[in-house]
């Protein structure tokens, strides 16, 4: 058995962690679309591909989507610990050598004021193939945009976006696309899901196995792969949570 014992390290405040994990989650208002969805015809554990019900935009991928093991991540883009731990993700999929995918599913916060706005563009700018691009630069730059106007928030997105493109992208198409049906019913769609698991209660949230990886709201937990069991306290650090990670996909590879 191994045991991940908590602590802070690598720039983790622990005060932070708490906050973002035990704050009681209001989710913003679903439109119609949610409600005339069933989500009977979904396996929340695997990879979703493009429907009706989604806005034929299906879920997002880090990583080899044919990899072997599967994480699942809920997350906001206006959450400061999802932007901590955006790029430890990131360095995960890459350590983890083709046989990790994340998967990152939309989880907003009712009380972010342009975290709605943020998932948006990012989903408009995935339209054009930059998903993943964006995705950090919004992370990356959380200070920037996420207390601004409307119109200031919209001036950055779109130097983002030129940024994310080197200035080939449609810049007004990723503005239509911002505030289309197919975009608004992708997040909805994103929602639902996480509405429909109990254990996720804040952001950002990662499951394997159906199995929430818990590692900032003091309560722990552990898995088991095979014949090795893994515990860990709460909160952890990055380091902890990128090595927890990567000892339970080794075990998934060896079962």
């Amino acid at each position: 058995m191994k045991n991940f014992k908590g602590f802070s390290r690598g720039g983790v405040i622990i005060g932070i962690l708490i906050i973002a994990f035990i704050g009681i989650t209001t989710y913003l208002v679903v439109d119609g679309n949610n409600k005339a969805t069933n989500f009977n015809n979904y396996n929340f554990y695997s990879i979703i591909e493009p429907s009706e019900d989604n806005g034929n935009i299906g879920d997002h991928v880090k990583g080899d989507k044919d990899a072997p093991v599967v994480i699942f991540e809920y997350a906001d883009f206006q959450c400061g610990y999802c932007a901590m731990m955006n790029p430890i993700v990131n360095e995960i999929v890459e350590k983890a050598d083709g046989k990790l995918a994340i998967v990152y599913r939309n989880y907003l916060l009712s009380y972010h004021q342009n975290g709605t706005a943020a998932a948006s563009a990012a989903e408009a700018a995935g339209l054009q193939g930059y998903w993943k691009e964006y995705v950090d630069i919004l992370f990356d730059n959380q200070d920037e945009w996420a207390s601004t106007s409307s119109s200031e928030r919209s001036n950055l997105f779109n130097k983002y976006f030129n940024e994310v493109t080197n200035g080939k992208g449609d810049l007004d198409k990723f503005n239509s696309d911002i505030s289309s049906n197919e975009v608004s019913k992708k997040i909805n769609f994103d929602m639902g899901i996480g509405k429909r698991i109990d254990d996720i209660t804040g952001t950002p949230a990662f499951l394997i196995d159906g199995k929430l990886i818990d590692f900032g709201n003091k309560k722990g937990g552990s898995i088991t792969i095979g014949d090795e069991t893994f515990t860990w306290d709460s909160p952890m650090s990055t380091d902890e949570f990128s090595e927890l990670i990567l000892n339970i996909v080794n075990a998934k590879l060896a079962e």
